[in-house]
Order: C-alpha cells, then sequence, then structure tokens
C-alpha cells in the first residue's frame, strides 16, 4: 500500500475525514488525494482561493490578517487550513500558501511556501518552507509537505 493510500486508510479506520483550502497548489492537493480509490470516505471537499479576497470570503481568513500580513505568512495558512475544516465540516484541514515563482511576488521570494494542519481540539500546525526549483516543484513539494503534517498528525509511518 503507497503512503497516500495508507493516510486514506488510517483516516477512514478512525472515522474521519480531511479538507483542504489552497492557494498556491490551486487544487493540487486535494488532486492528489482523489488519486487513491476510495477516497471518498474521507475527503469532504477543498477550496481553491487562489485570490487574496476568496481567501477571506470563502476560508474564513480575517480581513486584517490578510490586509497586515499578506496572503503568504504562517498565520494565514493556520487560518486557511481552520477554514477548510470548518467550512467543509471535516475533522482535520489542510492548507498551502506561497508563493510559485518563477520570481517574486509582493517582495516575497518564490520558493517561499507554508503549509498548515488544523485538527480535533484546536490542534495547529505550521511547516515554513524555503523550496528551490521550478514553479512545478515548488507545488508538488508543498502537496507533499501538507500531506506529511496530516501522516504525522495521524501516525501514519
Amino acid at each position: 500500500m503507497t503512503g497516500l493510500a495508507a493516510l486514506v486508510e488510517q483516516l477512514a479506520a478512525r472515522g474521519e475525514t480531511v479538507a483542504a483550502a489552497e492557494s498556491l497548489t490551486g487544487g493540487l492537493l486535494t488532486a492528489t488525494l482523489v488519486t487513491v480509490p476510495g477516497v471518498s470516505r474521507v475527503l469532504r471537499g477543498g477550496l481553491v482561493v487562489y485570490a487574496t479576497d476568496l481567501k477571506h470570503s470563502l476560508a474564513g481568513v480575517d480581513a486584517d490578517l490578510l490586509a497586515a500580513r499578506g496572503p503568504v505568512d504562517p498565520d494565514v495558512a493556520l487560518a486557511l487550513a481552520r477554514g477548510a475544516r470548518e467550512r467543509c465540516g471535516a475533522d482535520w484541514g489542510l492548507a498551502t500558501t506561497g508563493v510559485a515563482g518563477p520570481g517574486p511576488q509582493d517582495g516575497v521570494p518564490a520558493g517561499t511556501v507554508y503549509v498548515a494542519l488544523a485538527g480535533p481540539g484546536g490542534l495547529g500546525r505550521v511547516r515554513a518552507l524555503d523550496i528551490d526549483g521550478d514553479r512545478s516543484h515548488v507545488r508538488l513539494a508543498a502537496v507533499e509537505s501538507a500531506l506529511d503534517l496530516l501522516r504525522e498528525a495521524v501516525a501514519v509511518p
């Protein structure tokens, strides 16, 4: 069983669900999850919130936080994960935000990424990444890191 299939099986065995709010990955995280047969048992849905205003209106990120810090920020990543969890009615929320490149965005260098996990009991984790490589590599590495956060939380080897 692949690592991703094992993650889905562990979530199903626990009776838990997951949702995602994605910025820089633009749906790739959710698309990666749906490659696993039977994922419908655990995947509630996903929000592609590429535009900053949608991070607020769809995912519920505080508008003042977005205005003060911009969309590429660890607290924004955590708010996105919490928003995915709450808006989709899932046990776990995952989020990705960052700059895929090739150049900087609003002064933030390409390869700057934050992934986050929100879970039961107010659990929240954020991982900061500095990823070298082209746009595709940055996005793929962000997806893998977000899934790693979930694997660690549900203890999947």
